[in-house]
């Protein structure tokens, strides 16, 4: 009867403990607050990347658009492999903090209007960056926009931009493959498309394309 006694005592002050209730609660909603916390921190990382990503396709349209511009010759400059490179080794440069040539693939093309055809052609194309991507626009080849396929302009907004007689467009892409900083289900990879388009500013000679020889940029 004693032993009973002691048992249902110990059985009572047992369902009376609540010593433990915030520990098991804690315990239980862990995960979750881990699971919002990480997701938190991958959306922004992401969007701090593909911000990034767009800045470097601006950087590069305006750069693109100024070639030529120091140049105080009697002769109207033209735009060379070097000046390509250069302005495309800055963009790579701009992009180290998330390894775009790696990661990525830039395009620039100069987009320009066709006296003969009154066509919005694309007149030269160089591109840098190791993902396998193409122009949404076309290339400086079969798909120029003087063949089968026409361009009608460029841009993501609702009225296409398009080159005037005797000017050029600066079109640059950028593709980028983001892998996400967190592996398993929080951390998706996502692919960021960027553009940025800047008319020349000043007189260039557009006849050539693009001079001298070499370069690194080729899109083969």
């Amino acid at each position: 009867m004693r032993l009973q006694s002691l048992r249902m005592a110990s059985i009572g002050r047992f369902n009376r403990d609540d010593s433990g209730v915030s520990t098991i609660e804690f315990a239980l909603i862990l995960p979750l607050f881990i699971t919002l916390g990480l997701t938190g921190v991958e959306i922004a990382y992401m969007s701090t990347v593909n911000m990034q990503v767009s800045q470097t396709a601006i950087s590069l349209a305006d750069n693109a658009s100024r070639l030529g511009q120091t140049d105080n010759s009697a002769v109207t400059p033209t735009v060379t492999e070097a000046d390509i490179d250069s302005i495309m080794a800055g963009a790579l440069r701009q992009g180290q903090s998330f390894d775009l040539e790696e990661n990525g693939r830039i395009i620039l093309s100069s987009l320009e209007y066709d006296d003969a055809t009154g066509l919005q052609y694309i007149h030269w194309q160089r591109c840098r960056g190791d993902l396998d991507r193409d122009s949404a626009y076309g290339d400086d080849g079969e798909n120029n926009g003087l063949g089968e396929t026409q361009i009608t302009g460029v841009g993501s907004s609702g009225t296409p931009i398009t080159a005037a007689p005797n000017s050029a467009v600066m079109v640059a892409e950028i593709y980028y493959e983001y892998e996400g900083i967190i592996g398993g289900s929080i951390g998706r990879s996502a692919e960021f498309h960027q553009e940025a388009i800047f008319a020349i500013r000043d007189d260039r000679n557009l006849t050539p394309g693009v001079t001298g020889v070499g370069g690194d940029s080729d899109c083969s």
